[in-house]
């Protein structure tokens, strides 16, 4: 049976063939006293397997709801196959609905489900390769340890392989087995538990680990949901800046999104050139240019592991194409090079991130339709709006998502209708930190620096005229006189480097790839240019939206 215990704000649960017995021994543990509701769920047809399957359901919702602080550790959290697992998983909502009844859960499924307490949950389940990454990465990290050696891990994945998720995971992960009780290990059967017994623990004495996250909107979701995961806190959650002026050393950095690092530019602001110099100076002793924010990094970490997809640097001053792959060339040749591939965020499959790519490059071979996956072209981008706020009232996390092609004069007019398109006049995102969830979203236009790092469920992309269709050539191109990120085309003269069109062509590809990849159930295009807009109508048009 499968049982919760809750009090104190907190809530644990569990599976047992023993029930009494389990809640003497929790009873008897500090951690777990103050726990005074017991729920016990019965049913006679349970079997280990359906048991471990819905303790991973409960605890996922419990974590994405928000309402206790969730005891669990995440070692145990399973996504294996059984047989009748469908319609056991049926059950799963009636048992859900009950507890809620109870007063156990405080919204329905589909709400918990839209929340980044869920999204960016550490207790979410592994795919099989996430689960071999973690493991073989976890005996890596301990063999570094316990030979007092240095390292650094590269997890490489294109968007929706849950790179994110792995970083978030290991964190959690790491510091349940810095604190575990080997007098009391867990069960067998749970993943990972191997790493839950004597000798594991006692290398993780005084181990110091933070996440690093460049994009600040990114980076306060995930303080939110290390806030309510007992064994993390959101000082373990920096900014590359906070990382290079820390006095302390991390024994263990994870960098998320390590693409959007930066490398020495025209910084945004020049407070922000200062500290380039300032912290370039205190942990190098001078101030070198061609230094970046990875060389921070390992200046004051002892291991590393790089969540990385280079081709989602959408910004000049974003790490190097070639910086990023002379670091994946050296870990693969350490053995230290993790990809993913199984598309977590996407239902369209494995094969939409790479076709949207192929299409955007000009080498896709023929359209191709994505079974399930609600795809459509639009003529109409007053339909589409109409289209998202639609879809926003059926299931939620609908959103409209733009280029940079349009000029952003919000800081100075906050009712400014900046995305005008074919009459229609549209606000640009009024917030930068956590867009997604405020609540004029739905009636904003989000850009790449709100969007990066976040799932939704359905995506209305507008591609401005900052890339055109050039019918001599065959080629989709960039057309500067539309590009309006300020620091989007700017010339790097601290490194003496000019971008070309095709240069600048490269980084805004990659964000209408990362726009045209949010939406986990459909993606809606409408394309300004009208050249570009034939071409790519027969890409995009798996449903028709005439």
């Amino acid at each position: 049976m499968v049982y919760t215990l809750d009090g104190d704000g907190k809530i644990y649960v569990g599976e047992s063939l023993n029930v009494a017995g389990r809640f003497r021994q929790h009873l008897d543990s500090a951690d777990k006293r103050t726990l005074r509701s017991a729920r016990v769920v019965v049913d006679e047809t349970f079997n280990k397997s359906v048991c471990l399957d819905l303790e991973s359901y409960l605890i996922r919702l419990f974590a994405g709801d928000g309402k206790f602080h969730v005891l669990n550790g995440n070692h145990g959290i399973t996504d294996a196959d059984y047989y009748g697992r469908l319609e056991y998983r049926r059950t799963f909502e009636e048992i859900f609905e009950e507890l809620r009844r109870r007063g156990a859960f405080t919204r329905p499924i589909k709400e918990i489900e839209n929340t980044d307490l869920f999204k960016l949950s550490p207790f979410k389940a592994l795919t099989q390769d996430q689960a071999i990454a973690v493991d073989d990465i976890l005996s890596g990290l301990f063999e570094d340890l316990e030979a007092r050696q240095q390292s650094r891990i590269v997890i490489q994945g294109a968007p929706g392989t849950g790179k994110t998720v792995v970083g978030i995971f290991l964190m959690k992960l790491l510091m349940d087995i810095k604190s575990a009780d080997v007098t009391a290990p867990p069960d067998s059967d749970s993943l990972l538990s191997e790493f839950f017994v004597a000798g594991y623990p006692e290398l993780l004495e005084n181990f110091h680990a933070a996440l690093v996250v460049p994009q600040i909107s990114l980076r306060k979701s995930i303080k939110n949901v290390f806030r309510k995961t007992p064994g993390l806190s959101p000082k373990q959650v920096l900014g590359p800046f906070e990382v290079g002026n820390s006095k302390e050393r991390f024994s263990l950095l994870i960098v998320d999104e390590a693409h959007r690092l930066n490398q020495r530019a025209a910084q945004a602001a020049g407070p922000l050139n200062r500290k380039f110099t300032e912290i370039n100076a205190r942990l190098f002793g001078q101030d070198d240019v061609t230094l970046t924010q990875l060389d921070w990094i390992e200046a004051v970490s002892d291991h590393q592991i790089y969540l990385l997809d280079k081709d989602q640097a959408v910004r000049p001053a974003d790490l190097s194409e070639t910086t990023a792959v002379a670091l994946v060339s050296d870990v693969r040749s350490r053995g230290r090079l993790y990809p993913l591939s199984s598309q977590m965020r996407v239902k369209a499959g494995d094969d939409y991130v790479g076709y949207v790519r192929d299409v955007l490059a000009g080498t896709a071979d023929v359209p191709r339709p994505f079974e399930g996956y609600d795809l459509r072209f639009f003529d109409d981008v007053a339909q589409m709006q109409q289209t998202i706020l639609d879809r926003e009232a059926e299931h939620g996390l609908a959103r409209l998502l733009a280029g940079f092609a349009w000029r952003w004069t919000g800081k100075h007019d906050p009712d400014a209708r900046d995305v005008t398109v074919d009459g229609l006049a549209l606000q640009w995102n009024t917030t930068d930190v956590d867009w997604v969830n405020s609540p004029t979203s739905i009636h904003e236009v989000g850009s790449i620096h709100t969007i990066q790092g976040y799932d939704l469920n359905y995506a209305g992309v507008i591609i401005g005229r900052d890339l055109r269709f050039d019918p001599s050539s065959g080629r989709i191109i960039f057309d500067r006189r539309h590009y309006h990120d300020p620091r989007g085309a700017t010339n790097n003269r601290m490194l003496g480097i000019t971008y070309s069109d095709d240069d600048i062509l490269r980084f805004v590809r990659n964000i209408y790839a990362v726009l045209l990849t949010r939406g986990m159930r459909g993606t809606y295009v409408y394309v300004c240019d009208p050249a570009l807009r034939e071409h790519l109508r027969p890409w995009f048009s798996a449903i028709s939206a005439d």
